[in-house]
């Protein structure tokens, strides 16, 4: 088991779960470096005193410096909420910007890599839950580009001597997340609406869970060389996950349905192409909406059994501080 005390480096480190790794990483001690682009807001990363380096992914020359006597590498940098930018963008930034990254890695001799992927490789899980043993089946671009991500990262573990570890989180929330804030704000206003039965089954991790995952990889001997899907305690269908979040906002369980998928899908699919030629991100897209129709349910065991991850924060306990931080923040309840 490593000693928590090095020189770390973590990338996409303004995102919810790159800020938190860092705080995590900061508090216990280490020097942390955060690659991060000139256009993003750094002040909360400046309040934590880390060594900001400013700049692309996609530069190597810059990627070969910021990996200089770095111990570990925590690579959490993707495009993936981008809709209506070409193909081009996700797969310069999540294979050849991941490409950059462990090529630098390699040659400076890091100690060790922590890549982070996501469920999302294997798609739709057909028969869960799904182990890391389950067949690659991505389907939108984003989770097509960080297969490949994926499967660059396993190479240069396996066959050119990177030490690394592969992390696949499944959705993650918490405080501080945006991501589920629609689902949590249409069931607060009863303007929510259940497509299609809601049997499908979703498998969150708590943000404060998901770090406890990433330090363990970055620590244990063991997980070398590994891949680890790391979740929650367990999953629920979609209708159990609103149904919790309704009761801990205090407000009806939503009772509206709309029994067939395709025709929302489509619409989300025009909504996309009328959006493009004005830039903007469309209200509703493909990617939102394949809650409704994919199964995302996951087996932990193998974490659980090879690096002591055990994840300490319930789905209600976890929702409940989600909703309050929301309240807190005026995103609900105003």
């Amino acid at each position: 088991m490593r000693m928590m005390t090095e020189k770390h480096l973590v990338t996409g480190a303004t995102g919810f779960t790159g800020y938190n790794l860092v705080k995590r990483l900061v508090k216990e001690g280490n020097e942390v470096s955060v690659l991060v682009r000139k256009t993003i807001n750094t002040e909360k990363l400046k309040k934590l005193g880390v060594n900001l380096i400013l700049g692309d992914i996609r530069d190597k020359n810059l990627i070969n410096s910021a990996v200089r006597d770095i111990d570990i590498v925590y690579h959490l940098a993707a495009a993936w909420r981008d809709v209506g930018v070409p193909d081009k963008v996700f797969w310069d930034v999540n294979v050849n910007g991941t490409r950059n990254l462990l090529e630098a890695s390699l040659r400076a001799n890091v100690e060790r890599f922590i890549h982070c992927s996501t469920g999302g490789v294997l798609g739709h899980i057909a028969n869960p839950p799904a182990n890391e043993t389950f067949p690659y089946n991505p389907g939108d671009i984003y989770q097509k580009t960080k297969c490949e991500g994926e499967k660059l990262a396993v190479e240069y573990f396996h066959k050119k001597g990177l030490a690394g570890v592969v992390v696949r989180p499944t959705g993650i929330y918490g405080p501080g997340d945006l991501r589920f804030l629609k689902l949590f704000k249409t069931i607060y206003d009863g303007k929510f609406i259940m497509v299609g039965k809601g049997d499908v089954l979703y498998h969150l991790v708590y943000i404060d869970d998901l770090i406890d995952g990433y330090v363990l990889c970055g620590q244990k001997g063991t997980a070398i060389g590994q891949t680890y899907i790391i979740g929650g305690d367990g999953y629920v269908s979609l209708n159990e996950l609103v149904s919790l979040i309704a009761k801990t906002l205090d407000v009806p369980v939503p009772k509206k349905r709309f029994p067939f998928f395709w025709p929302v899908w489509m619409a989300a699919f025009a909504c996309e192409i009328a959006c493009k030629p004005f830039g903007i991100s469309p209200p509703i897209f493909r990617r939102r909406v394949d809650i409704f129709r994919k199964n995302r349910a996951f087996d932990i065991s193998k974490a659980r059994k090879e690096i002591g991850y055990t994840p300490k924060v319930g789905l209600g306990e976890g929702l409940k501080k989600t909703a309050e931080w929301y309240k807190e923040e005026g995103y609900i309840g105003q």
